[in-house]
C-alpha cells in the first residue's frame, strides 16, 4: 500500500531556507532541529525567544450557540468562559479516558479550537457531528515562546503585551490580522498566534527579524514541554488514561464536579468524579534518574523489593536542569517526591527517584495580585 504524501504547512518553504531537518510527524513534514541544534533551541527559548511552527495543529470555529454540546464533550467549564479568556480542555470517553486534549478560546462572537495534529479527523468529526464546528484550514499557528516574547509583541502589536496568561485578542501583527492568545506549551511566558495562511510566512520573518528571537522545531518544543511537566497526548496521556490519574484534574471547575451548578454530563463523569474524591490507584509523577543518560518511554520501574509499579511514558535530557528527566505512573502511594524506585534499562536496573512537576518553574505572565 502507498503512503500518503507527507502535509506541509504554509512555512515549508521558508524551513528550508533556514537549514532544518525535516521528518515526518502526525502526517505533516515538519522541522525537528535547525542547524544550532536541539540543545541550542531549548537553551535559547528559556534565556530569549524562540519562533515554533505548529500549524500542523488543528483550528476550528464554534458558534457561541454550541457552548452547551461542546461542554456536554469536555469536564471544563464551557458556559462560563469570558469572552477573552481560554481554558485548557480534553475530550473524554465512557471510561473516563482521554481521548485529546485541547484549548478553547471565547473570542467573544465564537468559540475557537486548537486540537492535536493527530487526532484532528477524530476531534473535527466529533465537533461537527455535535457542534456544528466549521474547520479552519487557511490557517497557519505560531508558537512565540520565552522571556523576551513580550517585548517583541509589543514593538509589533502593543495590544498583546497588555495580555495575561490564557488572555485572548484579534490583533493586528504587521499586515496580517491575527488572533493571539498568551499561552504556549513550553512552561515559558509566550504566545500562540492563528494566521491566515498566505501571511503566515511574512509574519514568521518579521518575528525572526526581532532581535533575540531564532528558530526552533519540535525537538526543543518536546524537550521544553517535558521539563515543564506538561502532558503530550499518545504519551502521558491518551484514551486509557484518566485526567486524574494524569494529575489534570485542576482543569475540571468547580461548576463541572459533584455539587457545582452543572456537575457531569460529560462522558466519563461517573468515573472521572468519584476519583477526584477517593483518588485513584496510580498517578503520574515527574522521574529522575541517576547518570547522565536518559529513560525512554515505555521502560518498567520496580519498587526496592523488585515488583513492577509503573511505567515511564516521556523521558529525554533536561538541558535546563542539566540532567535527565521523565515522567511515569506510577502506584500512587509511590508516587511522592523523594520515593526511591529503579528502572528496567535492557534487562538491567539503573536508580532514580520521584521528583515533583514541574522540573522547571512555570513563566505564564498572570495577573498580579494586590
Amino acid at each position: 500500500m502507498t503512503e500518503a504524501p507527507l502535509l506541509r504547512t504554509a512555512l515549508h518553504a521558508l524551513h528550508r531556507a533556514l537549514g532544518a531537518r525535516m521528518v515526518a510527524f502526525a502526517g505533516y513534514e515538519m522541522p525537528v532541529q535547525y542547524p544550532a541544534g536541539i540543545l541550542a533551541e531549548h537553551q535559547h527559548t528559556r534565556t530569549h525567544a524562540s519562533l515554533f511552527d505548529v500549524s500542523h495543529m488543528g483550528q476550528a470555529r464554534l458558534a457561541l450557540a454550541a457552548a452547551a454540546a461542546l461542554e456536554a464533550l469536555v469536564p471544563v467549564d464551557v458556559l462560563g468562559l469570558a469572552a477573552g479568556r481560554q481554558r485548557y480542555a480534553f475530550f473524554t470517553n465512557e471510561t473516563g479516558g482521554i481521548l485529546d486534549d485541547l484549548m478553547i478560546s471565547n473570542a467573544g462572537d465564537h468559540y475557537f479550537v486548537v486540537v492535536n495534529a493527530a487526532r484532528k479527523a477524530h476531534d473535527f468529526a466529533l465537533l461537527a457531528k455535535h457542534c456544528g464546528a466549521v474547520v479552519l484550514a487557511d490557517r497557519a499557528l505560531l508558537a512565540l515562546q520565552g522571556p523576551l516574547a513580550a517585548q517583541v509583541m509589543q514593538r509589533l502589536a502593543p495590544g498583546a503585551a497588555a495580555l495575561v496568561f490564557m488572555q485572548t485578542a484579534a490583533l493586528k501583527i504587521g499586515s496580517a490580522a491575527c488572533f493571539v492568545s498568551r499561552s504556549g506549551y513550553t512552561g515559558e511566558d509566550g504566545f500562540e498566534i492563528s494566521v491566515p495562511a498566505g501571511e503566515a510566512e511574512r509574519l514568521a520573518k518579521l518575528l525572526l527579524a526581532q532581535q533575540g528571537v531564532a528558530p526552533a522545531g519540535l525537538g526543543a518544543r518536546d524537550s521544553l514541554r517535558l521539563e515543564a511537566g506538561l502532558c503530550l497526548y499518545g504519551h502521558d496521556i491518551d484514551a486509557s488514561t484518566t485526567p486524574v490519574e494524569a494529575g489534570l484534574e485542576w482543569a475540571i471547575q468547580k461548576a463541572r464536579r459533584h455539587g457545582g451548578a452543572r456537575a457531569g454530563g460529560f462522558p466519563g463523569a461517573d468515573v472521572i468524579l468519584p476519583q477526584i474524591e477517593r483518588g485513584t490507584a496510580r498517578r503520574r509523577a515527574g522521574i529522575l534518574p541517576e547518570g547522565r543518560a536518559p529513560l525512554r518511554e515505555g521502560e518498567t520501574l520496580l519498587d526496592a523489593e523488585g515488583r513492577r509499579v509503573g511505567r515511564l511514558t516521556s523521558g529525554g535530557f533536561g538541558a535546563t536542569v542539566n540532567a535527565p528527566v521523565a515522567m511515569a505512573y506510577v502506584e500512587s502511594p509511590l508516587a511522592r517526591p523523594g520515593t526511591e524506585l529503579a528502572a528496567v534499562v535492557r534487562g538491567r536496573t539503573r536508580a532514580c527517584r520521584v521528583a515533583a512537576l514541574p522540573f522547571v518553574p512555570h513563566r505564564y505572565y498572570r495577573e498580579k495580585t494586590p
